[in-house]
């Protein structure tokens, strides 16, 4: 497979700006407003889910019209709809998400669908001359993101993936500072996603689906399969065929940052993962505590998840409000250095003082996309359709590892990693956190997953593990639902 480079994308991008100038101004809708369409509207109707808040923000910008709505379940998109009318807005509601593409009227879209169709509808919107604005993480797989990638270049489209904290103009300036070499010698980058997740619950059975969702067309490229959880929305976060775990969640913002810190532009030669579901026993298939070292030279980068509470009596109580930290982060990207480090937007010593806070000097990213939109300049945007696909890779082959993994007791787990001094204390860190939360890890142990060799060009696995590891690098798709190789 022939990777796309950013510059060759952003090269060929800026070309086709100018190609397409005259077809792009005669598609602007009335007095040249960027007319949207939000796809997927979220389960939480009474505080909005991603749709809600995308379709609230863009209504927000000047020039921007949501015109369109879609989703397969009618109790999320009907509410959407009449609240639009009722304030006058004219949103035309769709089920199914091609006849929304089909409409010529709609200029660009927002995907806030579960994550196994984000990379499908981005194709789609891409061969319907749609611009794109997708939720995170942008692909449930390798393969997808490349996908993407290729869609984007061969139509000329402007995809913005939601990714990370680029929209941050002190997070960019503290890596810049870092990187200019203010603080020493870059060692490594740390990764924190504190996030405390409740058990889900465990079913004994099959569960109903609801009457108001079209379970096909939710399904999508994923099988059509029993619903073997209490919940469908939201908690498909945790079921391989739709999610990606937490990493998928919350964890890709801040894996983003960890790339975007060492600017490495495409994928590390070989990636170790060490976690579990551990804490409770519920119908979740994704680790809720998860470590991950991405070999990437000089600079590595060691990222963890933790889905526990910071220990076993906020269990109980205070669970959401009770998490772990990392120099005071539950989220970030920690740039440690030979003489400090910098987080959030913040330098600092070894010792912790403040030694420079930068200032934020950026719009947000969905103003960043729409001006984008307007004037076609792609190099321009804080996460391109390339920069997404790799910190997604990043994402999937943290899981790949994990799940090709076996359970190993901690004796052994250290055995193997030894030598390499910032993962060892970061399992020592993890055992601790599971020592807080009473997890015994002798009678449901922790799973240790190959040290997995990529080829960074083709981007799949090589060597000992990769005929197990590549069947996890794309999926079977259920047609018609299919991403296809030849966008």
């Amino acid at each position: 497979m022939k990777c796309i480079s950013r510059r060759k994308f952003v090269k060929s991008s800026l070309c086709a700006g100018v190609a397409a100038a005259v077809p792009w101004s005669r598609a602007l809708g009335a007095n040249s407003d960027i007319r949207m369409g939000i796809v997927g509207l979220g389960s939480f109707v009474k505080i909005g889910g991603k749709g809600r808040g995308d379709l609230r923000d863009f209504l927000a910008i000047p020039g921007v019209r949501v015109v369109a709505a879609c989703d397969c379940d009618t109790a999320h998109l009907e509410p959407v709809v009449k609240e639009c009318r009722d304030r006058g807005e004219q949103v035309t509601p769709y089920k199914d998400v091609r006849k929304l593409l089909d409409d010529k009227s709609i200029d660009a879209i927002s995907i806030a669908t579960p994550n196994h169709w984000h990379a499908l509808i981005t194709v789609w919107a891409c061969q319907a001359g749609k611009d794109v604005f997708v939720q995170k993480p942008a692909s449930h797989n390798i393969y997808e993101g490349r996908r993407m990638v290729e869609a984007a270049e061969k139509y000329h489209r402007v995809v913005q993936a939601t990714h990370g904290t680029r929209s941050n103009g002190a997070i960019a300036a503290a890596f810049d500072y870092a990187r200019r070499g203010n603080l020493g010698k870059a060692l490594y980058v740390h990764g924190v996603n504190y996030k405390p997740r409740m058990s889900i619950g465990k079913v004994s059975g099959p569960q109903p689906i609801p009457a108001s969702c079209d379970y096909g067309l939710w399904s999508g490229p994923a099988p059509l399969a029993p619903l073997m959880r209490k919940h469908l929305h939201y908690d498909w976060h945790w079921d391989w065929e739709t999610g990606n775990g937490d990493l998928g969640n919350m964890g890709i913002h801040f894996m983003d940052s960890c790339r975007w810190a060492v600017q490495q532009p495409e994928l590390p030669r070989r990636v170790i993962s060490i976690g579990g579901r551990l804490g409770y026993d519920d119908d979740g298939e994704t680790p809720n505590t998860l470590i991950t070292f991405f070999d990437y030279e000089p600079v590595p980068i060691i990222f963890e998840v933790r889905g526990l509470p910071k220990n076993k009596a906020f269990q109980k109580s205070g669970w959401e409000n009770n998490m772990d930290t990392y120099h005071g982060a539950r989220y970030g990207a920690i740039v440690r250095c030979e003489d400090g480090y910098v987080l959030s937007g913040s330098a600092y010593d070894n010792r912790g003082n403040l030694i420079k806070k930068f200032e934020n000097d950026r719009v947000g990213t969905k103003e960043n996309f729409i001006e984008v939109v307007r004037t076609r300049k792609t190099e321009n945007l804080y996460t391109d359709v390339i920069e997404g696909h790799l910190s997604c890779a990043l994402l999937h082959m943290a899981n790949i590892s994990y799940r090709v993994g076996k359970e190993r007791s901690s004796g052994e787990i250290r055995e193997v990693i030894q030598g390499k001094r910032n993962l060892t204390k970061s399992f020592e860190r993890f055992l601790a956190h599971l020592d807080a939360n009473d997890v015994d890890l002798t009678k449901t142990p922790a799973k240790l997953g190959p040290m997995l060799e990529f080829d960074p060009q083709t981007e799949r696995c090589v060597g000992e593990y990769s005929s197990e590891a590549n069947q996890l690098v794309s999926r079977a798709y259920r047609k018609p639902f299919v991403v296809p190789k030849d966008v």
